[in-house]
């Protein structure tokens, strides 16, 4: 396959703007690769699938580029090659103003811009060094930005409603909404969790989104060092060590409240809305108990069988009346017996660094006179 490319087909090198205005990408990678990393707003649209990918990868390394071209020709027919630029010129003509790339802007991407002006006449830019240049760019710029910000960490005993108060906050960084977790060992939805690249991706842009906005204090969950599956960046993690608590105090009834709303009213809702009403009970009854499950040793052999047949008979109920109201027993009793002491454990080892204490109202306006305001 000899294939002759146009001289005048353009380069993007101004990576900062391409995430600054959620430019959409062509991926034009593999699937597999996509899977492994990307960006939110890519789409995957290949050259070639996994496992031609595979076969020419073999070929290059045994015979050389000109081998690794001519084995693509053969794998790649007519039919297949009208059909992969019909796909990229459904997603030009939706979003004439993107860029493509493959991972590192060479002869994929070369390939992918030469057929679609010659399907078309349209010049679609690719990126200079592709991906792997995107993501190289994310990770520098990231770990600069976490240097030059300083963070504020806002804790509080389990169902405050701290992500609540973080809404309302627009110099913040919701990390557990990135990490699609709620936190806990009960913090998974319906959905998987990103990549830890497209955490970290997605994260980095938004942290450049807040430099652009001269945004240069951000309000931060005090968070472990893992939200679920994804683990914080170490320099993220570190700072966050030494930064200042904003403690939110909130009556126990409150927090059982908005602990029911999200362990027995949102989690289901969560499951029901990505399965059905049917198997979404399923799996949120088997969440749910693999949840009490995985901090048995935690809570002791005898409390957490005690707690899981008060689970199973809440289930059992909530199932058969459609009321969530079952579930306040063995909810209050992990919230006081088990969350609560856990986290005066760990809060009595920060003390040092908390510089204020008082309830949603009180915490967001001590945040906005001191560090956004001032």
């Amino acid at each position: 396959m000899k294939i002759h490319f146009d001289d005048d087909l353009p380069l993007v090198d101004d990576l900062q703007n391409l995430f600054l205005n959620n430019t959409p990408l062509l991926d034009v990678r593999a699937p597999v690769e996509f899977s492994q990393g990307a960006f939110y707003f890519s789409q995957n649209y290949p050259l070639i699938n996994d496992d031609e990918r595979h076969e020419i990868g073999i070929r290059y390394k045994n015979k050389g580029q000109d081998e690794a071209i001519n084995l693509a020709a053969e794998l790649i027919d007519d039919e297949t090659k009208e059909q992969r630029t019909s796909d990229w010129v459904d997603f030009i003509t939706t979003h004439p103003e993107g860029v493509l790339y493959c991972f590192r802007g060479g002869m994929r991407s070369k390939i992918s811009q030469q057929w679609i002006y010659e399907k078309t006449g349209i010049k679609y830019p690719r990126v200079q060094g592709g991906y792997k240049a995107l993501r190289r760019f994310l990770i520098d710029n990231s770990q600069r930005l976490i240097e030059d910000t300083s963070f504020v960490l806002l804790g509080g005993s389990t169902g405050s409603g701290k992500t609540r108060l973080l809404k309302h906050v627009p110099q913040s960084l919701d990390l557990e909404g990135l990490a699609n977790h709620r936190g806990s060992a009960f913090g998974a939805n319906a959905s998987p969790q990103p990549t830890q690249i497209n955490f970290e991706n997605t994260m980095a842009v938004q942290q450049l989104k807040h430099e652009q906005a001269g945004v240069n204090s951000l309000l931060l969950e005090d968070e472990g060092r893992n939200i679920g599956g994804i683990h914080l960046p170490v320099e993220l993690y570190e700072k966050m060590q030494t930064s200042p608590i904003l403690l939110l105090k909130i009556a126990t009834e409150e927090r059982l409240e908005t602990s029911m709303q999200e362990y027995a009213i949102d989690m289901l809702e969560d499951f029901q809305k990505h399965y059905g009403e049917e198997k979404g009970f399923s799996y949120f009854r088997k969440a749910l108990l693999d949840s009490l499950d995985r901090i048995q040793k935690r809570l002791g052999g005898e409390r957490h069988m005690a707690l899981r047949k008060l689970a199973v008979a809440s289930l059992d109920a909530h199932e058969k009346t459609g009321s969530p109201e079952s579930h306040a027993s063995w909810v209050s009793s992990l919230l006081l017996d088990y969350y609560d002491p856990m986290y005066s454990y760990q809060l009595d080892k920060k003390k040092d660094r908390i510089i204020f204490t008082g309830n949603q109202q009180e915490v967001l306006a001590f945040y906005q006179s001191e560090y956004v305001n001032s």
